[in-house]
């Protein structure tokens, strides 16, 4: 399936192209868990054969990329509200503990359990989110520490038969609190993976059917399997720096036996060989490479390279996005937002972009690090960069009800009045997804050229950004005793200030872009009621949801209907001036 752009489609636009670039030169000038439940389940872990919603993640090694830094990005996808939100470092009681695990309403029941906190945890910022089948809220697929350690969650199917295992009530850490102790907690990718393994042999790992981990430094990659079944079975893997991987889903193919004599490259529980014999699930004797254990064919569920994962016409193969990253090589930044981006893999399903780039830098200040991420799916929405000096986040991109389980059946709590009061980015750009998936051809190239020059201009800023930044570190550190608390505050403020405006700026391109779009639609002919007779707003499980693929389907507005009238024949109309007409007069100019 082509990712290319047709473009033969836009000839007789031309209103609708100068009044996107207006839009673009301005944003330039600115600088913006039933029985039945489970059952689906275990449906899916037998065949694939249906669209499941689907994390994904990219690993780009060193040797790989323009910076010669490593590069690492994705996505979660959960029916569910997503947030930005910013952890300070914290010191802890030596008696504190902290609650892991899933309840009696995740598909695979558990129990809740109790573990020691440690005594210091480390700052880091992460995309949290509020449901995912079932697992107790806050959930967080992953970010970004202090310590320049990045995390990203991926879904990793297990084989039936070790998911039948699973107790119930199970009990352990879950993924999302692995991604949050690993964020609390790890000093670099090697210790992430020692403190995952850690997790899971002294409490136990409570799931929904297998998952995996990306850790990354600025040294080096890990891919962590954890398994289902409660039989505390995990594998890790070291990414090479002439590698791509692309997690759609995660997986581990072949691994060492003696895997435990090369502990540079290879970690994993100690029975994960043996566990396999036991239950005759791989030989020796009958493999073709004794010495290798193929992680994908004995723990999950093997599926040919370029398979499209779940068969939806929204998918497509780990092994297609890994050799769409390689003709990147060296890959930038940029080039990374543009495959987390791909429409193949952000769709509706999508609650927000991320991409890192972690330098080799071993001086690098904390406050310094940074993480680009997009409030929404980034096939709709633009990436902005945040940094682990930024003191608050703006209330737009904080947590709203949008999408939350009980919002339906609640009503505010007063103390979130002024919050759910304020503009939510997230379903922003989700009004700015569905206008342009609404005619794909037509309107995503627009809209993704307005996306790629906001984030060029915020990738020229951040060179000033953080060279103003090193000048007030390299100040504070002259200081006699190391620390100058005023430069340390005027650090934050730049970095706060200019994160908040490009944030503010991402919000007025949303807004020009909704309008515009919505004009355009309801005054050429566009716009489509919903389908009479079908009152069901909610996606039925055997079909796909809404993407911007470039289908066999008629485009509203192909190459073929009648060419949208001139801006003249337009602003004839008599009719009052809606705010969706006024948005286009101002937009798309008149005399």
């Amino acid at each position: 399936m082509s990712s290319h752009f047709d473009l033969s489609g836009l000839k007789a636009y031309y209103v609708l192209v100068h009044g996107m670039s207006g839009i673009a030169m301005a944003m330039d000038r600115s600088t913006a868990a039933s029985s039945g439940a489970l059952l689906l389940f275990f449906v899916y872990v037998a065949s694939l054969a249906v669209v499941v919603d689907a994390s994904y993640a990219f690993y780009v090694g060193s040797s790989l990329t323009a910076s010669g830094d490593i590069l690492i990005g994705g996505s979660g996808e959960e029916v569910s509200g997503h947030w930005l939100q910013i952890f300070p470092a914290a010191e802890h009681a030596a008696n504190e503990t902290i609650t892991v695990g899933v309840t009696d309403e995740a598909v695979l029941p558990g129990r809740l359990i109790t573990i020691p906190q440690v005594s210091h945890t480390h700052r880091y910022i992460s995309m949290e989110y509020s449901d995912y089948w079932g697992l107790p809220a806050p959930l967080t697929n992953g970010g970004l520490n202090d310590r320049g350690v990045a995390v990203r969650d991926v879904w990793a199917p297990n084989r039936r038969e070790l998911v039948d295992m699973t107790p119930d009530p199970q009990t352990g850490v879950n993924y999302s609190n692995l991604a949050r102790l690993v964020m609390e907690r790890a000093r670099s990718a090697r210790h992430a993976v020692e403190i995952i393994g850690e997790l899971i042999r002294e409490h136990g790992y409570a799931t929904y059917g297998g998952n995996t981990h990306l850790v990354a430094d600025r040294d080096e990659a890990w891919v962590v399997w954890e398994f289902a079944g409660g039989r505390k079975l995990w594998a890790a893997e070291r990414l090479r720096p002439d590698e791509v991987r692309v997690l759609y889903p995660g997986y581990i193919g072949d691994f060492p036996v003696d895997f435990e004599r090369d502990p540079e490259n290879y970690m994993g529980a100690p029975h994960l060989v043996t566990f396999a014999q036991e239950q005759g699930w791989w030989s020796s004797r009958a493999s073709k490479t004794p010495s290798l254990i193929n992680l994908v064919e004995v723990y999950g569920l093997a599926q040919d390279d370029t398979s499209p994962v779940g068969g939806g016409v929204g998918r497509v193969s780990h092994r297609e996005m890994e050799e769409a990253t390689l003709e990147k090589v060296p890959v930038t930044e940029q080039d990374l937002m543009s495959l987390v981006r791909d429409p193949r893999m952000s769709t509706d399903e999508a609650g927000y972009g991320q991409v890192v780039r972690l330098p080799k830098d071993g001086n690098m200040d904390p406050d310094l690090r940074r993480i680009w991420i997009a409030p929404t799916g980034s096939v709709a929405a633009p990436f902005v960069p945040w940094w682990l000096g930024v003191q608050s986040v703006p209330p737009e991109f904080g947590q709203h009800r949008y999408l939350l389980k009980e919002a339906s059946s609640t009503f505010l709590n007063p103390g979130f009045q002024l919050q759910e009061a304020s503009l939510f980015a997230g379903r922003l750009f989700k009004r700015v997804l569905y206008y342009m998936c609404s005619a794909p051809r037509l309107f995503r190239p627009l809209v993704q050229d307005m996306l790629v020059g906001f984030e060029s201009q915020s990738l020229r800023d951040v060179e000033w950004v953080e060279r103003t930044g090193e000048i007030l570190v390299s100040a504070a550190r002259r200081k006699e005793g190391g620390t100058d608390e005023a430069g340390r505050d005027l650090l934050h403020k730049l970095l706060t200030h200019y994160t908040h405006s490009r944030a503010s700026h991402a919000l007025e391109l949303g807004s020009s872009i909704v309008d515009a779009l919505d004009g355009y639609i309801k005054m050429t002919g566009g716009w489509r009621d919903p389908v009479s007779g079908d009152k069901r707003m909610n996606l039925p499980a055997d079909e796909e949801g809404i993407n911007c693929l470039l289908l066999d389907e008629p485009d509203p507005f192909d190459a073929t209907t009648t060419p949208p009238p001139p801006l003249a024949a337009l602003q004839q109309n008599q009719r009052p001036l809606t705010r969706a007409a006024k948005a286009f007069e101002r937009f798309f100019g008149g005399s």
